[in-house]
């Protein structure tokens, strides 16, 4: 009664802590700009299914997404023993629910098997995943400013602690398993790996009811510690992938939003007849602070690219990718990501563990830490990295989970360019030549054929036309 008590606390405090922790995230997110995104189900049912779900976007590298794959599959079945273990903790000292799910019959067999197998895959699964971030020198994708200390530790202490939890799963029912054999009795369920290592373990009947209850406890807190975790780590896109894949954009990747009190004035201008429609206004009648061209902070963002920054598993596909970092510019699409997220911690909701993105001389310059007037936009980007991107959308296409960095990048450069006029020089030059000219070059509309004119008064002469 006692252990079962202990475990109802534990489960609550885990679930409650965990509550907590998702409330801050949301209303985080939430701090973004309104964006309707109802309507078109049945599109997004399917892009969730195949990309989310089936991992599609992954398999564009076979290798990461056939490690991936199982550590995943494995993270799907194995906690249906996760089930059985919560059933056990709160009712196997009071009504005997050990192994509860045995009434399965041969299809428990076939599930204890799977998750056997899929364990020990896992385990190797995330040793080449160790390898590949921490070799030397690891892939180039692990490495960046962006990656350094925190993130760093983060993908490594997730990786020691899934490896943690499947030992912990064979301690117990090894354990198990060999207690069963020497009392004679048939235990329920099949059992792969265990019965390869049941001669690991001592005769001792005390030992061996210790190790399974170690195991069994170590492997559930192991669980419940990890998911308030989760909400720390860029491991949280187990669960952020599917919203992020559901609301993803459904317009063609090279479409741009536009500003709408822009485009009111410019249909104004082109047709006489047409009515600007009112601005908002606030709930009591008053006029609204005026919404700023593009965005400066996280809260000028919509929330769709606040949950994005949610939804990043720090991959690097999308800075792979990217021609601009490819040829050793400053950008790096999913600095953008992270820094976005690290913005709203630290000017609104941070989870248990505070996470702050801290760069070494590699970035190449230093990030405001007066939070007072810190901003996203050059208190964590620079204008430098915005003004690098051709908005190729190849970070966009090469996402797992489709996060839309560009966006974001759009948005920031919106700020400068209507805001702050301070775009760099030659777009200067090109945005008076459009007003001037008409065009992006520095000829009057008069002058526009004068090419034409010297060629035919090239050819006429009887000279080459080209010199």
């Amino acid at each position: 009664m006692l252990q079962s008590i202990l475990f109802l606390l534990l489960l609550v405090a885990a679930f409650g802590f965990f509550a907590w922790q998702v409330r801050k995230i949301r209303a985080n997110i939430l701090v973004g700009r309104d964006r309707d995104m109802s309507g078109n189900a049945a599109e997004r049912f399917q892009k969730t299914l195949l990309v989310a779900f089936g991992q599609q976007k992954m398999f564009k590298r076979l290798t990461p997404a056939l490690l991936h794959l199982v550590v995943y599959v494995g993270f799907l079945v194995i906690n249906i023993e996760v089930i059985e273990i919560v059933i056990d903790g709160l009712f196997g000292n009071i009504f005997g629910f050990h192994r509860a799910l045995k009434f399965l019959g041969p299809v428990y067999d076939v599930l204890m098997a799977t998750n056997e197998i899929l364990a020990a895959l896992v385990i190797v699964a995330v040793a080449a995943f160790w390898w590949r971030r921490n070799s030397n020198p690891p892939l180039k994708r692990f490495t960046g400013p962006e990656l350094r200390l925190w993130p760093k530790l983060d993908a490594n202490i997730i990786l020691y602690v899934e490896v943690v939890l499947m030992v912990a799963l064979f301690f117990m029912n090894t354990a198990d398993l060999k207690l069963h054999q020497m009392e004679g009795e048939p235990m329920a369920g099949t059992f792969p790996i265990s019965n390869l290592l049941v001669g690991l373990l001592p005769t001792n009947v005390g030992t061996l009811e210790v190790l399974e209850r170690l195991g069994w406890w170590l492997h559930i807190i192991g669980i419940f510690l990890f998911l308030n975790y989760l909400p720390s780590s860029k491991h949280f896109h187990i669960i952020m992938a599917f919203p992020n894949v559901w609301y993803s954009r459904l317009v063609p990747q090279g479409q741009f939003s536009n500003v709408e009190s822009i485009t009111n004035e410019v249909k104004a201008m082109m047709d006489p007849s047409f009515v600007v429609p009112p601005a908002p206004t606030a709930p009591d009648g008053s006029a609204l602070a005026p919404t700023p061209f593009g965005a400066k902070d996280v809260d000028d963002l919509p929330w769709t690219n606040l949950m994005n920054a949610y939804s990043c598993t720090e991959c690097g596909r999308c800075t792979s990718v990217c021609p601009a970092n490819l040829t050793g510019k400053l950008l790096s699409p999913r600095k953008i990501i992270m820094d976005t997220r690290d913005r709203m911690e630290e000017k609104y909701n941070s989870p248990l563990i505070y996470r702050p993105n801290v760069y070494g001389a590699e970035a190449k310059h230093e990030p405001i830490t007066d939070l007072a007037n810190a901003t996203l936009l050059r208190g964590k980007v620079t204008p430098e990295e915005l003004w690098a991107c051709t908005t190729c959308n190849a970070c966009v296409e090469s996402c797992p989970v489709n996060i839309n960095p560009l966006e974001s990048i759009i948005e920031m450069r919106r700020f400068l360019v209507l805001e702050e006029s301070a775009a760099p020089n030659s777009l200067n030059v090109m945005f008076s030549n459009i007003e001037n000219n008409g065009a992006p070059w520095a000829f009057s509309p008069s002058d526009r054929f004068n090419w034409a004119d010297e060629l035919f008064a090239t050819e006429k002469s009887g000279q080459p036309a080209l010199a």
